[in-house]
Formats: structure tokens, sequence, C-alpha cells
């Protein structure tokens, strides 16, 4: 790695055996692709103010050639995320996954995805960048900011038409890349 990996405690005491156990994670990244030219991973704890059940939520940033992978681990109904080590193991797993098939990708041995879907904007959280496309069969499909590029997701809005690349996320099925029909919103009561 090209600088030293970052971790950073958010709202909590750093913890000496939690940044090792992350660094260990980061040297296993490093050992899959020795192109990974930076890292910064984050660990919080952002439901402090609950007597009960404080989950650790973690952030990975990998900075590899071509671009950036980001996993930002979030259970609030996943309890094993109480122990802050199994939510490095699991953000770490994502982040490896993602890593792989960056790898894949810059090799050129891409997987194929599913054929290109066709949907519509149902629900949409922008603060927290991301929201859900139901395809005509009444399925409903997540999608992440990052699935469009970043002047598409401010453009995002309910009842846009968009095509999508479905692919089986951690929770399901997700959509891998977005696209919107511009100058076609597809509302209830008109086009």
């Amino acid at each position: 790695m090209q600088t030293q990996p970052q971790i950073s405690f958010d709202d909590l005491p750093a913890d000496d055996a939690v940044r090792d156990a992350a660094l260990d994670h980061v040297a296993q990244l490093e050992k899959m692709s020795d192109r990974i030219t930076g890292c910064h991973v984050v660990i919080a704890q952002p439901h402090r103010h609950h007597r009960e059940g404080r989950l650790y939520s973690v952030r990975v940033d990998l900075v590899v050639p071509g671009g950036e992978i980001v996993v930002n681990r979030s259970h609030p109904l996943d309890h094993a995320h109480e122990d802050v080590y199994v939510a490095l193991r699991d953000s770490f797993a994502a982040a490896r996954r993602r890593l792989e098939d960056h790898v894949r990708h810059q090799r050129g041995a891409v997987k194929r995805h599913a054929p290109c879907g066709e949907g519509r904007v149902t629900q949409i959280f922008p603060l927290a960048g991301y929201g859900f496309i139901e395809t005509p069969d009444g399925r409903e499909i997540y999608f992440h900011r990052h699935a469009l590029s970043a002047d598409d997701f401010r453009l995002v809005d309910l009842g846009s038409r968009v095509h999508f690349t479905e692919e089986e996320g951690d929770d399901g099925p997700q959509a891998a890349h977005v696209e919107i029909v511009h100058g076609a919103v597809s509302r209830e009561g008109g086009t």
C-alpha cells in the first residue's frame, strides 16, 4: 500500500486491540491485491444513546486503480454487531467480495450480470443515499447512489423511470448500474 492504512474511531475511545484487528483485516486484503493504494476504516457506534443493543457500524474505503471501493456496514437489526469484532469481520468480508470483483474486472474477467431491466423509483432517501426501484412484475430492487453517476443521483425523483442491471447483494437483489430514462417520469395518472 502506498500510504499507511488509517483506522478512525467516530465518537468512541480508541482501542488498540480493535485497531490491531482492523489492521489484520487490511493486511488480508493486501494479500489479495497489491494494487491497493490507500485504506481508511471508520468504526462507529451511531446509536450510543440506547441502553441496550449498542451496535457498531464499520466503513471501509479502499483506493484502487480506476476507482474506490466503499463498504458501509450498518445493520440496525443485526444484534451480532453488538460485538465490534463481528462488525469488522462482516464489513471486511463485503470489502473482500468487492475487491475480488474489481480485480476480476481489471483482468477482463468480468462476471456477466442479468440483462438490463426497467422500472420506476418508488422510494428515495437522498440524505442516506439509497432508494428502491419497482419492476413491472412488482419486485422491489434496492439501489445505492454509487450505482448512478454523482450528478444523476441528484436528479432521481419518485416515479423516475430507470434502466438497471440487477445483481444479488448481501441482503437480496440490488441494482448494480442504474441509468435514468431522461425525459420520462412515470407517475400515477400521467407520463
